[in-house]
């Protein structure tokens, strides 16, 4: 059966189509940010301009038109009240115009489960990253089956930290990546660490790394604060992993998509005889075939939505999600 996936959560509009667990198109448009970062009613506005063009492209890369659909699946949430609710409204025209199921699909569990189906891990720890989410979790059946925080940050996501520490540094384009670029052959400075148990905070390093900007060098300023995020990630990672007995790590969400946090979990991963795991970059950055995958597993699992529950929910947790699959 194939089941069309649209994912608007934030800056990239994007479609996928997932055909009996393979990904079939991942097609997706991405709203260009600036300095002044994303302006939520211009991003909509991108959204809503560009989502026919995506929606068909995904249905000409895999060949097929929407009468060989069978379902419609679209993020409920977390993320931008006003992106959400254009992918919800694309999604439920579908639905009308098509006489289709319509499945709400939280974000923070698609990057999980197609992460999941990727690497072919049974029962892993996964450690999701992303501008606005940093958590630890696995899944567990009480009371119910469903994704457990073992671990999260208390302040803002990792992504939102290297965003932010970007456009105070002016550089261009402002986000991890290119911090990533300057702290290419930097020197490790001194930074706040504050990791409480299984949990972690970012604003303090945050502010001292933008405090540090009319001192040292930016190259250092990134290498080190970088380093020392990281290193908090994995070392909560590493507590989670040892107490739960885990053997599988999967790392996903758009800071997933960093080489260097790739090396730092491998490495720790080692030292445990633990299996490491990440997709193709391509399923790390928000993308519509991780929608689609999930709104094929809620499908095949009995799940039937409709219009009446066809909303969005800015603050969506992974948590409260009943897994029926």
């Amino acid at each position: 059966m194939a089941v069309i996936g649209i994912e608007s959560s934030a800056h990239t509009f994007g479609v996928g189509i997932s055909d009996n667990g393979k990904i079939l198109a991942n097609s997706k448009m991405m709203y260009k940010i600036t300095d002044k970062g994303m302006i939520p009613s211009k991003v909509a506005d991108f959204h809503t301009k560009n989502s026919g063009r995506v929606i068909r492209s995904a249905l000409e890369s895999a060949g097929l038109s929407m009468r060989d659909i069978d379902a419609i699946s679209y993020t409920k949430g977390p993320g931008i009240g006003a992106c959400l609710r254009i992918g919800q409204i694309a999604a439920r025209s579908l639905s009308v115009a098509y006489n289709l199921p319509i499945l709400p699909v939280n974000h923070a569990l698609a990057h999980l489960e197609i992460t999941r189906h990727i690497s072919g891990a049974k029962d892993p720890i996964g450690l999701y990253v992303s501008g606005g989410n940093s958590q630890i979790l696995g899944i567990i059946d009480e009371p119910y089956k469903h994704y457990h925080v073992y671990g999260e940050t208390f302040d803002i996501g990792v992504g939102n930290m290297l965003d932010v520490f970007a456009r105070a540094a002016k550089l261009k384009p402002a986000w991890g990546s290119t911090v990533a670029k300057t702290a290419l052959g930097g020197r490790y400075i001194h930074m706040p660490y504050t990791v409480k148990g299984m949990d972690f905070t970012f604003t303090g390093l945050l502010t001292n790394a933008i405090r540090l900007l009319d001192t040292e060098s930016v190259k250092d300023i990134a290498f080190s604060m970088q380093d020392t995020a990281f290193a908090m990630l994995a070392e909560a990672t590493e507590r989670v992993l040892l107490l739960t007995k885990r053997r599988d790590l999967i790392l996903c969400g758009g800071v997933a998509q960093s080489d260097r946090l790739r090396y730092i979990l491998n490495e720790m991963c080692g030292v445990h005889r633990i299996h490491f795991h990440a997709a193709p970059n391509e399923y790390n950055a928000d993308n519509g075939a991780m929608i689609a995958l999930v709104g094929e597993k809620m499908f095949l699992s009995g799940e039937r939505g409709g219009l009446a529950g066809a909303s969005t929910e800015q603050h969506y947790r992974v948590d409260g999600v009943r897994i029926s699959w």
